[in-house]
């Protein structure tokens, strides 16, 4: 997301985030809008049509309110995409209770997917240097998990986006094939490798990829996202577990 830019003839003022000002808001007129309204709204406009239908235009439309009333809490789109990544980031149960800090990274891994899947928007607006109160809640608790274990803050921080990055792959690629079948008005797997089946018979049938082939063949859980994401999830804690002798 691009930085905020600051309004004409205040260029030379210092930048005040999002954030800051939610904290502090400035006196305001009797209203219902709150920063809560507005996420909440403009969640469900994307939920339901996508990112690209989320306007300041159609929010206000949506909340029934002036069409200039949301630039009381952000400054535009940009500012409405971060309100809305730390709404939906909100609602990760990080607090309910893990044992250690694998399960702690599991939760987290499942939760994180579950997410993204719940709002496919968020695989676009949503990286490692992201900052809102509730994503930075996320670090946060695997820190905490880590901690007391040996390793050192560049190492922690390392583990953390080895999983998340994991995460981030696994659900890009969900999204991604979920698209290529509502384009193509596929409804399930069957379909869709009905549907891809000129291109792959003809690079099975050139004999240049017999592994690939065999898995097309053998294969029982190509329609299985949850078996797979977990058992991916595993070989990655795994790894982590046995590279640093936890």
């Amino acid at each position: 997301m691009s930085t905020q830019q600051a309004p004409s003839g205040d260029s030379d003022k210092p930048q005040v985030s999002l954030w800051e000002r939610l904290e502090r808001p400035a006196p305001a007129p009797r209203t219902t809008l709150t920063a809560h309204r507005i996420a909440e709204a403009a969640v469900a406009i994307a939920d339901a049509e996508g990112l690209d239908a989320v306007t300041m235009r159609r929010l206000a439309a949506d909340l029934g309110v002036a069409p200039m009333a949301a630039y009381r809490y952000v400054s535009g789109k940009d500012e409405l995409i971060e309100l809305m990544v730390d709404f939906v980031y909100g609602q990760l149960p990080l607090g309910a209770p893990a044992e250690g800090w694998r399960d702690t990274m599991r939760a987290l891994a499942v939760h994180l997917r579950a997410m993204h899947l719940a709002h496919p928007w968020t695989v676009r607006t949503t990286t490692p240097f992201s900052l809102s109160p509730n994503q930075l809640a996320v670090p946060e608790r695997a820190f905490a998990a880590l901690a007391g274990h040996g390793l050192d803050a560049d190492t922690t921080m390392a583990v953390f986006r080895t999983v998340t990055g994991y995460v981030h792959g696994s659900v890009t690629t969900e999204v991604t094939l979920d698209a290529l079948r509502r384009k193509h008005g596929w409804s399930d797997g069957h379909q869709t490798r009905i549907g891809l089946a000129p291109q792959m018979s003809f690079l099975m049938n050139t004999g240049r990829y017999p592994a690939y082939q065999r898995y097309l063949h053998e294969a029982t859980r190509k329609d299985d996202p949850d078996w797979q994401f977990e058992t991916g999830l595993d070989c990655v804690l795994t790894g982590i577990a046995t590279h640093f002798g936890l």
